[in-house]
């Protein structure tokens, strides 16, 4: 048995020699390994934080101290070093471990956290919660070197300076986010990495670590021992002067796969009176060749074999495949269109753009409200800006979308992917809330294709309008049932499936969106067999609703069901209840709650949103 399943963590790290901590992250990432190549995950992020997380929880006594996680994307081995190695093989399937640190899950997770640049405010509310208090607890912010490139983190930095409390930012410097980061931040850091200063005082650090005594004399009186000898290589240390100005003691950069000189200079800032920020250098994909190779491949990154590094991607062809090929397509008859992202080129289906129009494409990094202000700049001065980000992240710029775009009736494109559930991801990256916040805005089209020809069909249109528009579409396959796709027409709807039943017992209408069409036409078929003849209406547009052609099927069923994969509070059904139907309607969607991760089949199965459900759910109904 190895150190990870005998020792009780977090408690007996402070009991544990140098060799020791070594052998104990040695273990830590190798079990990473072993459970992501079984169900994905983000990989990169996490490997390169294994020596962080084992000096952060050597020298700090979790959960009284309280480390706040950025994202949670480099976070696996903090879970692991927090007693959940031995459910560790249940990451991110359902009723398993979560992806991200969960509150739910252990008093160690401070926060339940998915999205990028907020433990920096999340742990200054802490630390004054703190000091308002009264109590004596260090406070931790890890954040990873693409989140500073997001507003709310340099407002979080900015408010430091003036709050005046004790608290430890750790500058996780992995040279990339999801994608290449951008920005003067970034080349910045990039300065600092090659800067002679940097290597010069790292190598005089490293021969003293050298000098170590290993055997015989336990880590922690080995740190303190050391800590006296080179505080002053970084208190003198003047590289980090935009963190001193902004009210920091700046502390690096430091080899952050190097666990002595993390614990030492870790000791130094929680002895130390004020803000500190650690600036560490880590290499994404640590000990794993095909990630350290490859590490945006391995960000997030689906079952792969351990051996070969060969990743088990799905063979159907993806709605954001499509998506990229059609904008690309699009782009090459019309020099305005312009792509942006942010910091999501290969997940939003944008690198064929990237590659072959680069004058046309911007990456902003992640910083979603301006990447949203950033195109209506664009879209002011007669461009075509199509800004591709999953749901859960348009959220993040909703007043951008509310006060820059709609508000100026500006011709931008949003490009919705990951729209519904996304699976093991789990609540912090489910996108079910677009329908309901979009469909609210004055002078915004919202539409919802049911497949790859439809999508085709929408980004065209969308390019075509004069005022704002956005697209839905789901994670997965794209397949529809073949041959052509009707034209789609502004505002309307078409009829998907007419069931013809004679003498039928009940006539109902299916109204649906999006990804639900097709498992609501399946449904209608298997009710057509028992007697209940089932219109399928594929609505097309949440905004503006095809009223006309939902109430004229409508006055000919004896029931409307409405199916979307999205919030039942506000969405679709919402919409269509608000046509004012004068016979009972059932609203079919994601409840008012946040669903927890998990494959999406089964989610979706357990919602009742896959066929079988969606007939329950019918039949439930007309015994009422």
């Amino acid at each position: 048995m190895g150190l990870l399943d005998s020792l009780s963590l977090p408690g007996d790290l402070k009991k544990l020699s140098s060799d020791d901590l070594e052998k104990l992250a040695s273990e830590v990432r190798d079990k990473i390994i072993d459970v992501a190549s079984g169900v994905g995950g983000h990989l990169s992020s996490s490997l390169g934080s294994v020596e962080l997380g084992v000096a952060l929880h050597t020298v700090f006594d979790s959960p009284r101290d309280k480390i706040v996680w950025d994202v949670g994307h480099q976070a696996y081995s903090h879970k692991l070093l927090t007693g959940r190695s031995g459910r560790f093989d249940t990451l991110r399937k359902a009723g398993g471990l979560s992806g991200f640190p969960s509150r739910k899950e252990s008093p160690h997770d401070v926060f339940t956290v998915g999205h990028a640049s907020t433990s920096i405010s999340q742990a200054l509310g802490i630390a004054r919660a703190r000091d308002s208090e009264g109590a004596d607890y260090s406070v931790v912010a890890v954040v990873g070197d693409g989140a500073l490139s997001g507003g709310l983190a340099l407002e979080g930095i900015n408010n430091v300076l003036n709050l005046h409390s004790n608290l430890i930012v750790i500058l996780n410097d992995n040279e990339m986010s999801i994608s290449q980061p951008v920005g003067s931040i970034s080349n910045y850091l990039t300065k600092v990495r090659t800067s002679d200063l940097y290597a010069g005082t790292k190598d005089r650090i490293e021969a003293l670590i050298a000098r170590i005594p290993r055997i015989g004399k336990p880590m922690v009186k080995s740190v303190e021992d050391f800590k006296n000898r080179v505080k002053h290589f970084f208190v003198d240390f003047k590289v980090g002067v935009i963190f001193e100005e902004l009210g920091f003691k700046y502390l690096g950069p430091i080899d952050g796969h190097n666990i002595p000189i993390l614990m030492s200079t870790l000791h130094f800032a929680k002895d130390f009176k004020g803000p500190v920020l650690i600036h560490i250098l880590t290499e994404k994909g640590r000990g794993y060749r095909p990630a350290e190779s490859s590490p945006t491949k391995f960000h997030g990154t689906p079952p792969f074999n351990v051996e070969t590094g060969e990743q088990r991607a799905g063979s159907a062809k993806s709605f954001t495949s499509v998506f990229g090929s059609s904008l690309a397509r699009l782009a090459e008859k019309n020099d305005r269109v312009i792509a942006i992202t942010a910091a999501m080129v290969d997940g939003t289906g944008l690198k064929e753009f990237a590659d072959r129009f680069p004058s046309r494409f911007y990456d902003v990094g992640i910083a979603e409200g301006h990447a949203v202000s950033f195109a209506s700049g664009l879209a002011s001065q007669g461009f075509r800006p199509v800004v591709a980000v999953y749901s859960t992240f348009l959220q993040r710029a909703y007043d951008q979308i509310i006060h820059d775009v709609c508000l100026n009736e500006l011709p931008v494109v949003f490009a919705v992917d990951r729209a519904g559930l996304v699976g093991r991801d789990g609540p912090t990256h489910h996108g079910v809330f677009d329908m309901a916040f979009l469909r609210t805005l004055p002078n915004m089209t919202l539409m919802a294709p049911s497949d790859a020809g439809e999508l085709e069909e929408m980004l065209s249109l969308a390019l075509r309008s004069d005022l704002p528009s956005a697209i839905r579409y789901p994670r997965g396959g794209a397949a529809g049932p073949g041959g052509e796709t009707a034209k789609v027409e502004p505002g309307k709807g078409v009829v998907a499936f007419n069931g013809q039943v004679n003498a039928a017992k009940s006539k109902v209408l299916i109204v649906s969106i999006g990804s639900m069409v097709y498992p609501s036409v399946d449904a209608a078929r298997e009710l057509e067999g028992g007697g209940i003849a089932a219109t399928v209406i594929n609505a097309r547009f949440v905004k503006p609703i095809d009223s006309g052609l939902i109430m004229k099927c409508a006055a000919e069923a004896d029931l409307v069901v409405t199916v979307e994969e999205g919030s039942l509070e506000g969405g679709f059904g919402s919409a269509v209840l608000e046509l004012g139907i004068d016979i009972p309607v059932l609203r079919l969607g994601i409840p008012d709650k946040f669903v927890a991760h998990g494959e999406r089949s089964e989610l979706l199965k357990s919602l009742g949103l896959d066929s079988a459900g969606i007939a329950r759910s019918v039949r439930g109904e007309l015994k009422k």
